[in-house]
């Protein structure tokens, strides 16, 4: 399931930057970078310094990112995980840069046509213990009738925004203010949380106790209490359960009905 939500992120992120998606295959992406994005993201300051001051338009770079285990060995790429650096670079790039949004349907129409607003959130759920994992998931609430749609970021792909308003179209003002509507979907994200097996968490806290065993097997009751104190400390920090999540990005999407 990790494997699935990190590559329909990747390529959620990719399209709405206006990458080409050349494939996306069995767990192997490859898009080809706009200038924009090759920028933000391979590290190459000098070369386009060189050709701009040249005249030239220059080449952005292709990019193949693997997250299928199984195509690791067969394809030539990056293999991107929960905790790799470029994942980490991706999400501080939307963090900087595009964290909230608003956006509308692009719409053909000849007649007054309503958009209505939708809260859309992506939120990293993180889970700390004896191991990690990370999980992206997408919500999307209309903020007139309440309706909520998961994996929205899917829904998103298939609509044509842009960052004006269609001619002929108007707003529907929202009844649900952006903080309770926000306060619904944190309440959906704990009750997810909630119904999940936590066997990940049974096994840290018995290894650590283990660890704290073996630990003060080692210390004496009067021996370096401070080293065993700060010890336990390290232990507890290492192996504690916790889960979090936090908001990548969101904004208000202004959509036609249909």
């Amino acid at each position: 399931m990790a494997i699935a939500n990190l590559n329909q992120f990747l390529h959620d992120y990719f399209s709405f930057h206006h990458c080409e998606i050349i494939e996306n295959n069995d767990g192997v992406l490859r898009v080809q970078l706009t200038e924009e994005m090759d920028r933000a993201l391979m590290n190459r300051p000098f070369y386009w310094h060189y050709v701009k001051k040249m005249g030239n338009k220059g080449e952005p770079m292709k990019l193949t990112l693997i997250t299928n285990p199984n195509k690791r060995e067969e394809e030539k790429g990056e293999w991107i995980h929960f905790g790799s650096p470029r994942l980490h670079q991706l999400i501080n790039h939307l963090k900087e840069n595009e964290k909230y949004t608003k956006l509308f349907q692009k719409i053909n129409v000849t007649h007054n046509t309503a958009l209505y607003p939708w809260l859309v959130v992506n939120i990293k759920v993180s889970y700390k213990g004896k191991y990690k994992k990370d999980e992206v998931i997408s919500i999307g609430l209309h903020l007139v009738n309440g309706k909520m749609r998961l994996e929205m970021m899917d829904h998103l792909k298939e609509i044509p925004l842009q960052s004006t308003i269609s001619d002929y179209c108007y707003t529907i003002s929202p009844l649900i203010k952006l903080q309770s509507g926000y306060l619904r979907i944190e309440k959906v994200i704990s009750n997810y949380i909630e119904n999940q097996e936590h066997t990940w968490a049974e096994e840290s806290l018995h290894a650590l106790n283990e660890e704290l065993n073996t630990l003060r097997h080692f210390y004496h009751a009067d021996d370096n209490e401070e080293q065993m104190n700060k010890e336990i400390e390290e232990i507890k920090e290492r192996y504690q359960p916790v889960i979090s999540f936090e908001v990548i990005n969101g904004g208000i999407f202004y959509l036609a009905e249909s």
